[in-house]
């Protein structure tokens, strides 16, 4: 499926007033809003590439990629060692538009069975709408699966941090549209790490987090770990 039929079949599944955000879809529709200055992420692709002549990955593995909960995941291959070939490739306070505008030395370089994403956070704590991170989650997948149609692409929900309460009705949409768009797509799955992390009244738990209530503690990660581990045990499905 091309890119505008899957835009297409974005708009037909959630209808929602996604006209405005279609009629900017001949533009780079990541982009909308703030844009890094250039080079703003080289530091970070520099440590990748370092780590890469030291250590070639061989392709066919599990990639890690997004924002600081993907960074700060500090024994994320151990954890998932069964599998022969697990990386991380995290950058902190990137944006899902980042990962978009990176595709090719984040994902294609590696060549990967298997993608877990989490971004989209940032973008809507930056002023970005439900609708904008839906269509910047289809724009990733269209650029991972022009090169790599191969590839399976599973989408980490969201978090409800307790630091962006006042996000979480635009959390919840974002979540659930590139939910609605997954189940409509071959070779993608949505890792809803999102309900977990709510407590009975709705309102995120406090305890998985960091003092600074918006980046997970061990506790948070162990979740995680439970939660996302049967999607890299099925790698490359």
């Amino acid at each position: 499926m091309n890119r505008l039929s899957r835009a297409a079949a974005l708009t037909a599944l959630l209808a929602l007033p996604f006209a405005c955000a279609a009629q900017r879809a001949a533009e780079p529709l990541v982009l909308a809003r703030s844009t890094p200055a250039v080079g703003a992420w080289d530091e970070a692709f520099a440590a990748f590439a370092d780590a890469d002549r030291a250590t070639p990955p061989p392709a066919g593995g599990v990639l890690f990629v997004g924002s600081s909960s993907i960074r700060l995941w500090q024994d994320l291959e151990q954890q998932f060692k069964a599998q022969p070939v697990v990386l991380k490739r995290g950058f902190g306070g990137s944006r899902l538009a980042d990962c978009v505008q990176n595709v090719g030395r984040l994902v294609i370089r590696y060549r990967p069975a298997t993608v877990l994403v989490y971004a989209g956070d940032n973008d809507l704590a930056m002023g970005s709408t439900p609708e904008e991170v839906a269509h910047r989650f289809a724009a990733f997948v269209d650029a991972v699966h022009r090169d790599l149609p191969d590839t399976q692409i599973d989408y980490i929900s969201i978090k409800p941090s307790p630091s962006r309460a006042t996000l979480l009705p635009a959390i919840a949409a974002a979540n659930a549209m590139i939910r609605a768009y997954v189940a409509a797509h071959a070779r993608l799955a949505y890792v809803d790490v999102y309900s977990a992390m709510l407590d009975e009244h709705g309102a995120p738990r406090a305890e998985l987090f960091q003092p600074d209530q918006l980046h997970l503690n061990p506790s948070g990660y162990a979740l995680w770990h439970k939660i996302i581990a049967p999607y890299v045990q099925v790698a490359g499905r």
